[in-house]
């Protein structure tokens, strides 16, 4: 199926899905009912959702929620209830929801009605790959479709920073109001990590005063013919060698913890290696990765968004990619100038947001010599300052007290 045919495909698809939406106007709204959706169904009781549920449950224990999801499987708590993600599930919920919540974008042919609001969460903030318009040729004219059939339905942005009131209007083709709260899912890496650190060990069964990094390589997603596939390339980093370098610098005994695609979970199953018996683990399947992140003591990526908020934390965080000019090429472009600018200096991208003159505040390393000479080199002083200069520079929020600012503004949408 050439594009051109798959766009008609799409638009009749939406067509569809209005219908249904109209047809099921035919239920009153349930004023304390609220929807939610994570990943277009993929995703489960995790990211920003997650955190502004659990705050507006704790404020209102009336309120109803509804989770759309794909896999029935998916595990929430008591007071969540959970709804297939398909075309009547969506059409019937939504239309009957006062609120609807997603941390990515709604299906295309959804409708919003009079009375009912959408707040869009988004699932990244500051960010390495650039989305949406931002990525110039590389953003089709299918995703445009989609992405602005969103934005006309959405009623507000949670943002966490000045810098995405710069970005996101181009990279969500949306111009509608942001409420800068911080973002809800990073309230668990604020202040006090021991509780989840103490989680994560006892999980996997290891010792209290043990150390984790975690590898999380980026989400990476290609279509050919119209349909959409996760792919990987296979992992150059040395984890062996990883490991040895850590305990030679920070002392104590590390441990490996991935964090994949979920679909690209049975990579990891087929993985074999007898040096790392025992000290390597997979948390691909967790639906929130916060939780998880939280117990983290080193984080290492290529792309993903998740380093600035590890970085926020506090937590040591690395860029390791070996693809850099590649992916920038593959990408149509990058929010920093990976891959022109010394290792050393990446600044900012200027081309998307010249009011700033930022440096990546991230070790950059393409292979695993570079990787451990700059682990080496690593002054955990020294980023903290680094860290410190940046979320002063970006305007960031980060003070574990946005979870209860976009339930404040919930309840005066449901109040309405």
């Amino acid at each position: 199926m050439n594009e051109k045919n798959y766009i008609r495909y799409r638009r009749l698809k939406a067509f569809g899905n209005r219908l249904a939406f109209y047809l099921c106007r035919l239920f009153p709204i349930r004023e304390k009912r609220i929807c939610i959706t994570t990943f277009e169904g993929k995703g489960g009781f995790g990211c920003n959702p997650k955190y502004i549920v659990e705050e507006l449950h704790r404020r209102h224990p009336d309120y109803e929620f509804i989770w759309l999801v794909k896999d029935d499987a998916k595990n929430f708590p008591e007071y969540i209830r959970k709804a297939p993600y398909t075309l009547w599930g969506r059409a019937y919920w939504m239309s009957t929801s006062k609120v609807w919540i997603d941390n990515y974008r709604t299906h295309f042919g959804s409708v919003k009605r009079k009375g009912q609001h959408y707040l869009n969460t988004n699932h990244y903030t500051e960010a390495i790959k650039c989305t949406g318009l931002w990525r110039g040729k590389g953003f089709s004219k299918m995703a445009y479709m989609v992405s602005k059939a969103d934005s006309d339905n959405m009623d507000a942005l949670v943002i966490d920073s000045r810098w995405c009131e710069i970005v996101m209007p181009k990279a969500m083709l949306f111009a509608g109001a942001m409420l800068k709260t911080g973002a809800p899912r990073c309230d668990i890496l604020y202040g006090d990590r021991s509780a989840a650190r103490r989680r994560i060990r006892e999980k996997h069964g290891l010792p209290q005063d043990a150390y984790i990094v975690m590898y999380a390589p980026t989400f990476r997603e290609g279509a050919k013919n119209g349909k959409r596939s996760v792919y990987s390339e296979v992992w150059s980093l040395d984890f062996v060698r990883l490991l040895e370098a850590l305990e030679a610098k920070f002392g104590g005994t590390w441990y490996l913890c991935l964090r994949v695609h979920p679909q690209l979970a049975p990579t990891f199953q087929q993985y074999k290696n007898e040096a790392l018996a025992g000290r390597i683990f997979d948390e691909s399947q967790a639906d929130d990765m916060y939780e998880v992140l939280a117990g983290m003591d080193f984080y290492i990526t290529d792309y993903s968004s998740a380093i600035f908020e590890a970085g926020f934390a506090g937590i040591p965080a690395f860029i390791y990619a070996d693809d850099i000019a590649q992916y920038a090429h593959d990408r149509g472009a990058l929010m920093w100038n990976l891959a022109t600018d010394p290792h050393e200096c990446v600044g900012s991208n200027k081309a998307v947001t010249p009011q700033f003159d930022l440096i990546l505040p991230f070790s950059v390393t393409s292979d695993n010599e570079e990787l451990l000479e700059k682990l080496q080199q690593f002054d955990p002083a020294a980023y903290r300052q680094t860290m410190n200069k940046f979320t002063e520079a970006i305007g960031l929020v980060f003070d574990g007290k946005a979870s209860a600012r976009v339930a404040e503004e919930i309840e005066r949408c449901m109040g309405e």
